[in-house]
């Protein structure tokens, strides 16, 4: 039994390093994409010509040096092992690669390993795996951007009520659903608050998003211990990088790569260790 285990955690985390290798296509395309679409539906109401009319998408494309223009072949393109091999540099200009990409290919392969290890039922398995890749491009699409796409946050709620419904996640219906509504009215009401109080924006309706499908993967009992471990850990990183002048400008810190951070805590140790680690 535990041989089968490990070789089906072993073979999740190769398909994990494949998709690690798409959520890096994901994490810098999604963003550039959105940001066309708004600019042509901005240059569709004034008039103007539509700029960037040339095909950019998830697909292509295809992969290049932007430092360059080299096309990236397929042998280059290997998660992990081609970084290795290339020594972290692209093979026409050696420009330097950065770490990112492997980093993420490897904490993808190892997610969807763990998750098909610990987690119980072939499809329930797979169903952590798909909620731990997406919540790991929204925490790197967010700390890049400060954006948390609808493409993302909003399948990745209606997965966690569909999964609820199926019996993947061990999260009765009725408890995803109030955590859907519960997470994204709990920061609502905080924004407003914030708000009407200061008259500034203290997070954006993404971060809404995230909490409720958060609610969703792990039901309304979850919301508070979430939501207070990445307040703590927003302040920390908050305060180190206003210490080492680490800040962008307005000294706005996103609050996604926090959810998610408290959302992969959650899924390791369970929510209940988070109040532990806490202190309450």
């Amino acid at each position: 039994m535990w041989v089968s285990q490990g070789v089906d955690a072993a073979l999740a985390g190769v398909l994990g390093l494949l998709i690690g290798s798409f959520l890096n296509v994901v994490i810098y395309r999604l963003p550039k994409m959105l940001e066309r679409q708004w600019a042509a539906d901005c240059a569709g109401i004034d008039g103007t010509e539509v700029p960037g009319a040339e095909p950019f998408n998830l697909m292509v494309p295809h992969s290049r040096c932007p430092q360059c223009g080299h096309a990236i072949r397929w042998h280059e393109n290997i998660p992990v092992l081609s970084y290795a091999f290339l020594r972290g540099r692209c093979s026409a200009c050696k420009t330097p690669i950065s770490l990112r990409y492997p980093a993420v290919e490897l904490a993808t392969g190892l997610l969807f390993a763990w998750c098909v290890w610990r987690m119980p039922g072939q499809w329930g398995a797979l169903a952590w795996c798909g909620f731990s890749a997406a919540l790991l491009a929204l925490a790197l699409i967010d700390w890049d951007t400060t954006l948390l796409p609808d493409d993302i946050t909003l399948p990745l709620l209606w997965a966690g009520l569909f999964a609820a419904i199926l019996g993947w996640t061990g999260v009765t219906l009725t408890a995803a659903v109030l955590g859907a509504a519960a997470g994204y009215l709990s920061l609502w009401g905080i924004y407003w608050l914030f708000k009407l109080t200061t008259g500034k924006e203290g997070m954006g309706y993404g971060d809404f998003k995230l909490v409720a499908a958060l609610g969703a993967w792990f039901g309304w009992q979850a919301l508070v211990p979430i939501i207070l471990m990445a307040s703590v850990i927003g302040v920390i990183v908050g305060l180190a990088l206003k210490f080492n002048n680490g800040l962008r400008e307005g000294g706005y810190v996103p609050f996604g790569p926090f959810l998610a951070g408290a959302g992969f805590t959650a899924m390791f140790f369970g929510a209940d260790a988070i109040l532990r680690v806490v202190g309450l």
